[in-house]
């Protein structure tokens, strides 16, 4: 049977909860909290829960939680307080301090089977759920140190820095065109169609991890035929109009191949998500040889890419406190970001209109 040690001054407390408790549990009890302190470091882990009063002679109760805190103990048992008091301020700054539940003086025999016992499963799988992450985390480490591994590798291959290189020639074609295009209606229309132009290159890292992720092989070939998104750009635009504009004008171009397109801004995703999505194939021009290279391009307002940033950082920050409540706020601004967009395009175009 588990053993309960009962810490209590009063020694009819102490008896009667032994004779509640015997039938179910070992029981040893400690008339104050240096006798607990002391019997506790003799059990070697024995232990399955402490049972501690408060107000007690030498040493009282938050005395001894303190003590089993600095030795790290608290982790190994339940602990439930035993008491007279019915402060909801007591009982709060117990609860703080890591105990497990509250038993109140006079004892109930249900009452004080019930709460010791869920008390004891709960805090048993709660170390099962504990031990659980620690061994996730851990393979999740082994994990990226053989990604990172991987990827240190890549770097020096002299074939993959080849495919990198085709891959960031394609960004700049991707950009070189959308300048041009900035060009001319800055001087036909005298306003650009766009505000930024942001890219990226996957690390080697990521796309091992992808390509791990997906099942995939580890090959060059493995990565031009499963991985579209390995160069990226992101163009910010200051108006929904300019982003469809500026998309058909780009991709009707007669050398540039539509892969995808996902309009996220017609069709938002359910957390609100909008953008339109689209991978291109496009030519680069090598030394000895014109080839296609896939690029993910994506268009949004300033404010679609301002929400999408603040997304990310909840997507892939662990235990952030009320996600629930963040994803609700989230999903509103994305509504009224979307109304503010448009009405701001109208402005735009009555200020357009009066210059007419």
């Amino acid at each position: 049977m588990q053993k309960i040690l009962v810490v209590d001054d009063v020694e009819l407390n102490r008896e009667l909860l032994r004779y509640i408790l015997e039938e179910e549990y070992t029981i040893e009890v400690a008339a104050d909290g240096k006798e607990a302190i002391q019997k506790l470091q003799e059990s070697q882990g024995e232990t399955g829960a402490v049972l501690l009063d408060l107000q007690m002679p030498r040493m009282d109760g938050f005395a001894v939680i303190a003590a089993l805190e600095e030795r790290g103990w608290m982790q190994r048992f339940p602990v439930l307080v035993i008491s007279g008091e019915y402060s909801m301020e007591v009982e709060n700054r117990c609860l703080e301090l890591g105990v497990s539940d509250f038993i109140h003086k006079p004892f109930g025999t249900s009452i004080v089977r019930n709460r010791i016992r869920n008390a004891m499963e709960l805090f048993a799988t709660r170390k099962k759920l504990e031990r659980k992450v620690e061994e996730q985390a851990e393979a999740l480490k082994e994990q990226n140190q053989i990604i990172q591994r991987q990827a240190e590798k890549l770097r020096h291959e002299k074939s993959f820095n080849r495919l990198m290189m085709e891959y960031r020639s394609a960004i700049m074609e991707v950009e070189t065109r959308l300048k041009v295009l900035n060009e001319e209606f800055s001087q036909e229309y005298n306003r650009n169609p766009f505000e930024a132009i942001k890219s990226r290159l996957k690390t080697p890292a990521s796309i091992f991890e992808k390509l791990e992720r997906k099942g995939y092989p580890f090959t060059l070939e493995s990565i031009r035929e499963n991985l579209t998104d390995v160069a990226g750009l992101r163009v910010i635009c200051s108006f929904p109009d300019d982003i469809y504009r500026l998309a058909e004008l780009l991709t009707k171009q007669d050398d540039i191949i539509i892969v995808r397109k996902k309009d996220y801004i017609k069709s938002p995703k359910p957390n609100g998500y909008r953008s339109l999505h689209f991978i291109l194939s496009v030519p680069i021009f090598l030394s000895d040889e014109k080839k296609y290279m896939n690029a993910e391009v994506q268009f949004r307002t300033i404010a679609m890419d301002f929400w999408a940033s603040l997304e990310h950082k909840l997507k892939y920050k662990k235990y952030v406190r009320s996600a629930d409540e963040i994803v609700g706020m989230l999903k509103d601004c994305a509504d009224s970001i979307e109304a503010l967009d448009y009405q701001m395009q109208e402005i735009r175009n009555k200020i357009d209109r009066s210059r007419q």
